[in-house]
């Protein structure tokens, strides 16, 4: 059975969460196409613009500036063309209300941002699980 790799949009203000997410992919031998937002704003300008391919897995951060991660979800899932991607919090956001949110909003998973890198390795190897699944 062959995998097709599935695009991958990290919606991340923070430039060293950013290059954490790519060292764990790197550590964890993810191959997946990884697209970068700053912001939620410049996330549904390359959505709508087709800047980036069309993608199956969004990790979104919450607290971002201009569009928050709460806003973005609420668009996305507004948008018939994107209403059907799996998004992942990945945030440091512990609120409840924020988690209560996020899962009205159907998200696949809410992981709070491990403080070590080597957790953060492990966090994103489970979701690399999943991904696998959708490439199948």
């Amino acid at each position: 059975m062959t995998h097709r790799l599935v695009n991958i949009l990290l919606v991340e203000d923070d430039e060293v969460d950013v290059m954490n997410v790519k060292r764990a992919f790197s550590k964890n031998n993810i191959k997946n196409p990884l697209f970068v937002a700053g912001n939620g704003v410049e996330a549904l300008e390359m959505l709508d613009n087709k800047i980036v391919p069309l993608p199956r897995i969004i990790i979104l951060d919450i607290n971002m500036p201009k569009m928050n991660g709460i806003e973005f979800l609420k668009n996305i899932r507004e948008n018939e063309k994107l209403k059907n991607i799996s998004v992942f919090v990945m945030t440091t956001s512990n609120e409840d209300s924020d988690k209560i949110k996020a899962y009205n909003l159907n998200v696949a998973g809410y992981i709070l941002k491990p403080l070590s890198f080597e957790k953060f390795v492990v966090s994103v190897s489970t979701l690399n699980n999943f991904w696998q699944l959708c490439e199948m």
